[in-house]
């Protein structure tokens, strides 16, 4: 058990049988009375998220995560498959885990899973990940003003925005927080 003031960005904790992490945290002391703890939670099982409240000196239950090296193999459609960089275990996870980021995954790609008593209940994408462009739309000649842009296809399907002299068979590198064009590798 913890303390609800342990509470911090990142710390993941049980509660009525739901894994949660927290992603922000307000600790506010009125003029009279208990402190209260204010954080914000994702619900590792569902992924909603909740804002919950506690009065100081409540206690939650901690628990500890297990954190797995892992490399992106294949996509059967309902499926993503991995596999256990020390134990060449091939975990399967659905693909709705996770959302939109799938479109980051690339063969050989290597992040990390956590997991709680064998479930996996997370994971954490590279900050950065370079990506080889596909398909590319034409650059207009003299079309230099305002710094233009262009979309570009990379080898996962997901489109980015890049600057004019990116060309097909080019590398990039992508941002994983929102998808944006870093450089040219």
């Amino acid at each position: 058990m913890i303390d609800v003031n342990q509470l911090r960005k990142g710390t993941t904790f049980l509660e009525e049988n739901q894994i949660y992490k927290v992603l922000t945290y307000s600790h506010t002391k009125p003029g009279r009375g208990n402190a209260t703890i204010r954080v914000k939670v994702r619900n590792m099982r569902t992924g909603s998220t909740i804002e919950l409240t506690y009065n100081s000196g409540m206690q939650v239950q901690d628990i500890r995560v297990e954190y797995h090296n892992v490399q992106y193999l294949y996509n059967d459609g309902e499926f993503l498959t991995f596999m256990d960089m020390d134990s060449y275990e091939q975990p399967q996870i659905r693909k709705d885990v996770f959302g939109d980021d799938a479109m980051f995954l690339r063969e050989n790609l290597e992040l990390k899973l956590s997991s709680y008593e064998g479930e996996i209940i997370d994971y954490e994408l590279p900050m950065t990940i370079d990506y080889e462009v596909t398909d590319s739309e034409m650059a207009i000649a003299g079309d230099t003003a305002n710094n233009p842009q262009k979309k570009v296809t990379v080898e996962t399907g997901m489109l980015v925005q890049v600057p004019m002299f990116i060309n097909v068979g080019d590398t990039i590198r992508v941002k994983t927080e929102d998808g944006s064009y870093v450089t040219r590798v």
